[in-house]
């Protein structure tokens, strides 16, 4: 316990550190990845196209070294942000183009008919989607969206090595001040899955509220 209680306020700013990135970061992945999946159904064949090549090169490109391209490579372009603001960046596309599949499924869930009875009323593709398929399909895909949400608190980890605030570089600083490097990570643990805990129960509450019954 001296581990944790000694450097209160250090595990306290570094778990800060990963609840703004986790939420900063899964705004803008639900945001993204919504998109894309409707650019990815969508009658238009460039937006199918763009949907496809976001989804196929984010998700087969490792997280590590889509950081190394936004925090080392933007700014050579002139784009100048603090690197919390490329951490978010990094981690919200990367976990899009999964959003975007989990989305895209639901999707497919919807039966054929509720479109074509939306457009036969005189609704456009965009308002048939948001007012009639997206709403039925976000019902079938509350628990992947939460595990992917899970997934992406943890890799918040990797921003720790690009001098971001969060939970798992609290590890550094404990170990130069000679601290048990085993319950430094004990207590690093712990509070990811206070994170993770907290994700699963919001959305164990949603599905509750908004799920399919099954």
């Amino acid at each position: 316990m001296d581990v944790l209680l000694d450097n209160l306020s250090l595990y306290g700013e570094g778990l800060w550190g990963t609840v703004q990135l986790t939420l900063l970061a899964s705004l803008l992945a639900l945001g993204l990845g919504v998109v894309m999946a409707g650019f990815r159904v969508a009658p238009v064949g460039s937006l199918r196209a763009f949907g496809t090549v976001w989804v196929t090169v984010l998700r087969n490109t490792p997280l590590t070294l889509l950081f190394f391209a936004v925090l080392l490579g933007l700014p050579r372009f002139g784009l100048v942000l603090p690197f919390e603001t490329f951490a978010i960046l990094a981690l919200g596309c990367y976990t899009s183009a999964f959003i975007c599949e989990v989305v895209r499924s639901g999707i497919n869930t919807v039966p054929v008919g509720q479109g074509e009875a939306a457009r036969s009323l005189g609704m456009s593709f965009g308002q048939s989607l948001g007012m009639v398929v997206l709403p039925q399909a976000f019902r079938t895909v509350i628990p992947p969206i939460g595990s992917t949400l899970i997934a992406l608190a943890k890799n918040s980890a990797i921003a720790g090595s690009f001098s971001v605030t969060e939970l798992l570089g609290v590890y550094k600083p404990l170990g130069e001040l000679g601290y048990s490097i085993v319950w430094s990570f004990v207590w690093i643990a712990v509070g990811y899955l206070i994170v993770t805990l907290a994700i699963s129960l919001l959305f164990n509450v949603l599905e509750k509220r908004w799920g399919v019954p099954r």
